[in-house]
């Protein structure tokens, strides 16, 4: 029988740490070459807009996802989500169709939890200060993420819409208990905390965060954006910064912020970190930098996590 498991379904601490902790599998068995995660198929259409479609297999768990979702940036002004989509769980032993799960709120769980994973292997243990450049369905999902692997005790808050963010602020209080601090620019949000998470929908190439606002030590996750060339951080960061990314090939062919170091000569490929050999030992120890690009086996494992959660 197939489930069917939508947000409600994926909510819960218990359940993020799964997923939190299924994507330290699945990274490590990509960093040693025991999976692999294909690049998906992006049409791009409009003023932005983007149908896409992303498949792997986890031989570990025995399971294969195919996701489709769809990116629509004005979807703001129309009171609709920027991401709609599907995902497609599937057991690789018998080819049956095990689940089908919401896209929308499977991205947004899997995509803070990669950068709960993250901020588990790169920030200070006890970091107790996160800072926010937007406050969307994103920046909830980092929320419960970052506050699942760290003491965090009060949020910081920047967004170019008002009202969402006043909204955004209270719904923290409320499910948190974290204090939230409000701020008119992006640079007084990120003054002197010790996790920095970036998740806006910019297409532009002019750096939201300048490099020289974020304190020495902190740790910082760049999710947003929504084309490769998209930049949310300056790319200088990443000189000074230990880089940590989730596949190095998929990094230098997809995060902007990577793009733009590599081509300017501040870092070289070597200085990219994949998580699953951080998963395996090695540590940051100084300022870091999570550059995400979202990868098909991390629904893979996040779907697969949610099932198991949802059968147990």
């Amino acid at each position: 029988m197939t489930v069917v498991i939508g947000a409600e379904h994926m909510a819960g601490a218990d359940r993020l740490v799964r997923v939190i902790d299924a994507l330290a599998e699945a990274f490590a068995d990509l960093s040693a070459g025991t999976t692999v995660s294909p690049s998906r198929t992006i049409v791009e259409h409009g003023a932005d807009r983007q149908l896409l479609a992303g498949t792997a297999v986890w031989e570990r768990r025995g399971v294969g996802s195919v996701k489709i979702t769809t990116i629509t940036p004005d979807n703001a002004d129309r009171g609709l989500p920027l991401i709609h989509g599907v995902v497609v769980l599937t057991d690789l032993a018998t080819g049956r169709i095990t689940a089908l799960l919401d896209g929308a709120e499977l991205t947004a769980v899997r995509t803070g939890a990669v950068a709960g994973l993250a901020t588990r292997l790169c920030a200070a243990e006890d970091a107790e200060e996160l800072a926010l450049i937007g406050a969307g369905v994103q920046a909830r999902a980092l929320v419960r993420a970052v506050s699942a692997v760290r003491p965090i005790r009060s949020v910081r808050v920047f967004s170019r819409t008002a009202e969402r963010t006043e909204a955004f602020a209270e719904w923290v209080r409320e499910t948190f208990g974290h204090s939230v601090t409000v701020f008119d620019t992006a640079k007084a949000a990120v003054a002197d905390a010790a996790v920095i998470c970036t998740a806006t929908s910019t297409s532009d190439s002019t750096p939201i965060v300048a490099a020289d606002w974020v304190a020495p030590g902190a740790h910082v996750n760049v999710i947003g954006g929504t084309n490769e060339h998209a930049v949310e951080i300056d790319p200088a960061l990443l000189a000074s910064a230990f880089v940590a990314v989730e596949e190095r090939a998929a990094a230098v062919e997809d995060a902007g912020e990577v793009r733009i170091a590599l081509a300017e000569g501040l870092i070289g490929e070597t200085d990219l970190h994949e998580l699953g050999t951080l998963v395996a030992g090695a540590a940051a120890g100084r300022t870091s930098v999570f550059r995400s690009v979202g990868l098909a086996i991390e629904d893979t494992a996040a779907a697969a996590a949610l099932y198991e959660a949802s059968a147990g």
